[in-house]
């Protein structure tokens, strides 16, 4: 069980809101299995007279060799700001995650290439990207599917590193192959 350490300032508690903190606290454990503390703090700093009541709730998290913080998130709903803190942290534990299983995206962009190797058969294949690199297809990652590739199609794609290699992704075939290849 995940030991989640929960403040509350300046607010009443209620067995509700805590019950909201607690549920999803435990919902991070399907991000990083590993977490070993979980502090959360919500106040009703009093500075914010002006704007109204703005709930802080920042949240602390140990996973072995890294902590992760959010800074502040403020909402006039409580429930708001404590949702918006944990969709923070979940990404934050999301990235680490893929880092340490090699899933790390290398290019956001589009990137260009052409076909050198289809294997029809078992729905895969590899493209030669313009940077030289070679990146492996699957049948998945194919718009309108790998029938409509020959070996020499010039593709777009977005690319990804894992362990086992370069990926290429959202391939598409471009409709006129007026990319020189040498």
């Amino acid at each position: 069980m995940l030991p989640v350490q929960i403040t509350i300032r300046d607010i009443p508690i209620s067995l509700a809101l805590e019950t909201n903190i607690r549920k999803r606290a435990e919902k991070l454990n399907r991000f990083h299995g590993r977490i070993s503390s979980c502090r959360i703090m919500v106040e009703l700093p009093q500075k914010h007279k002006h704007q109204g009541k703005l709930f802080n709730v920042k949240i602390d998290i140990t996973v072995p060799g890294k902590e992760f913080v959010t800074t502040r998130k403020v909402d006039q709903d409580v429930y708001v700001a404590i949702r918006d803190a944990f969709n923070a942290i979940t990404r934050q534990l999301e990235e680490h995650s893929s880092k340490q299983h090699g899933r790390v995206k290398t290019h956001n962009h589009i990137m260009h290439g052409h076909v050198v190797r289809l294997i029809r058969d078992q729905g895969y294949g590899f493209i030669e990207g313009m940077d030289g690199n070679e990146y492996y297809f699957s049948l998945t990652n194919v718009h309108n599917g790998i029938k409509q590739l020959l070996v020499g199609d010039a593709v777009q794609y977005t690319a990804e590193v894992f362990n086992d290699g370069r990926h290429a992704e959202h391939i598409i075939k471009e409709r006129h192959n007026n990319h020189a290849w040498a």
